[in-house]
């Protein structure tokens, strides 16, 4: 039986109480399947519920895996992200043993890399926030929010579930793990796909391709060839070494938009009234999701981390990116998002395919030089809109690991973009109460929301004009966030096994 109610917060009953109250038995089966915060109403706040229940119990299948077959093909796989991981999964359920190439190291490994970058400011372009075992959602709180209706979101879910995930996220209407949840998660995974029979090779780089009568005849890991018959590009949208050389292989490359611009902190008790009133006491950690149409350009938030920190999230010497994070209890003082606005092809400055890659680095290398030493630069809201720079921190303190050194925006924004700020700050400002606060904090630069660069497939799912190639993933230009890139390497894996049954 289906059943949909709300609770007001405060109400001591269960969902499960409540069920059986109507069922007038108890419930032997019993499942959430949604749940959302209804805050509409800030005098009557309430959690939404779907939920399945029955007198009798029903028996939940498990996921079955065939055993490796000797005659499957061998599929490499360049990346170990969340497009990756789940390609791996499925093609082990077809008992197609796939081979890991990633660039980074192992999530312990990469954890103490990225520990060291923070305190010593010495970058392994390597292992950092970018580059390693879960791809850059592992250190960005896991969110898994998706825009797109995937047949395969539920699959998602319920595998970072069965891996240790909290099992709220297979209903809440806004799931997350925590990024200290995902090194556990990713830990799990990694030794179940071997135990399954699959190989991981970190430290690896595809270095090289070879192509021969328009298909994959080789790849090339760490400068050394060996044969693959299948090869599948989830490589991440900061593996610009790697666009580099498939353009000099011949694929298609096209130019893809993206947005830019800060990270804004403000505390996150301020967040919790604006959102909640005097309920938010009793409540998770608010978030918020704002859109403005005020600046001819579009200008929204994007990775919004309740309770989080900013992270230095560099993956090239010279250059300052930030990113956000949050652990699963959402415990932090501080409430950090991008604020980002949309940037054209024609900022790109150039018609090549990489020019989009040409124009982040741009914006990086313009926020190292602003404040140096992987510093990154900070102004205070109320300087930026005043066009003055800032001198003393108010209520807000910048949590970036790094260190912080006063720079305005505009020394590293262009002009269309911090304009774009200007008017769409007091623009969100009206819908959530606070949010131009003049002492909250924007730290720059927020340049690696999305890939700038598509790397054209067909129908098949395999690179144009380019046999047994996958691009696969958001770094290819599939995918936007944790779920979707798993998603599209589900969907990938079923695309090779069709080939082979």
């Amino acid at each position: 039986m289906l059943m949909r109610f709300s609770l007001a917060v405060g109400d001591a009953r269960t969902p499960r109480e409540v069920c059986e109250s109507k069922l007038r038995a108890p419930a032997k089966y019993f499942r959430i399947l949604k749940k959302s915060l209804d805050a509409r109403d800030k005098g009557d706040i309430r959690w939404v519920y779907a939920v399945e229940c029955s007198r009798s119990a029903e028996k939940i299948p498990e996921t079955r895996y065939e055993q490796i077959k000797a005659d499957m093909p061998r599929v490499v796989i360049a990346g170990a992200g969340p497009a990756g991981l789940f390609c791996a999964l499925r093609l082990l359920a077809h008992g197609i043993r796939p081979v890991i190439a990633e660039r980074g190291q192992p999530v312990e490994r990469r954890e103490e890399d990225i520990a060291a970058f923070f305190r010593t400011g010495r970058l392994d372009p390597s292992s950092n926030v970018q580059f390693g075992e879960g791809g850059a959602g592992a250190f960005s709180d896991g969110k898994l929010n998706t825009q797109t209706n995937s047949p395969y979101r539920q699959e998602v879910l319920e595998t970072f579930v069965r891996y240790g995930a909290p099992e709220e996220i297979a209903y809440l209407s806004k799931p997350h793990i925590g990024s200290d949840n995902l090194k556990t998660v990713l830990r799990r995974m990694r030794e179940d796909i071997i135990g399954r029979g699959g190989e991981f090779r970190f430290g690896c780089t595809l270095t090289d391709l070879r192509i021969q009568n328009g298909k994959l005849a080789a790849v090339c890991l760490n400068g050394v060839f060996e044969e693959a018959d299948e090869l599948v590009l989830a490589v991440g949208h900061s593996a610009r070494d790697t666009f580099e050389m498939l353009l000099a292989r011949g694929f298609r490359l096209e130019q893809k938009e993206f947005a830019a611009g800060v990270r804004i902190e403000h505390l996150q008790k301020d967040i919790g009234f604006a959102q909640y009133g005097s309920a938010a006491e009793k409540l998770p950690a608010a978030d918020y999701k704002l859109v403005s149409h005020a600046a001819p350009r579009g200008v929204f938030t994007f990775c919004m981390c309740p309770g989080g920190v900013v992270l230095p999230a560099a993956s090239e010497e010279g250059g300052v990116v930030t990113n956000g994070m949050s652990n699963y209890a959402r415990a932090g003082e501080n409430a950090n998002s991008a604020v980002v606005v949309q940037v054209k092809r024609e900022d790109f400055g150039s018609d090549h395919p990489l020019a989009g890659i040409a124009f982040q680095r741009r914006l990086e290398r313009a926020a190292f030089a602003a404040a140096g030493e992987y510093r990154a630069p900070v102004q205070l809201v109320g300087d930026f809109l005043a066009r003055r720079e800032s001198s003393a921190f108010g209520r807000v303190l910048p949590t970036y690991a790094r260190g912080t050194a006063f720079a305005p925006v505009d020394g590293y924004l262009p002009p269309a973009l911090a304009e774009s700020l200007r008017l769409a700050l007091p623009d969100m400002d009206r819908r959530l109460q606070g949010f131009a606060d003049p002492e909250a904090v924007l730290t720059g630069v927020e340049s690696r929301t999305s890939s700038p660069v598509r790397v054209v497939r067909g129908e098949d799912l395999q690179a144009a004009g380019i046999g047994n190639v996958y691009p696969c993933g958001e770094g290819c230009g599939y995918a936007g966030g944790i779920s979707s890139a798993a998603a599209d390497g589900i969907r990938v894996a079923f695309g090779i096994a069709k080939k082979y049954f």
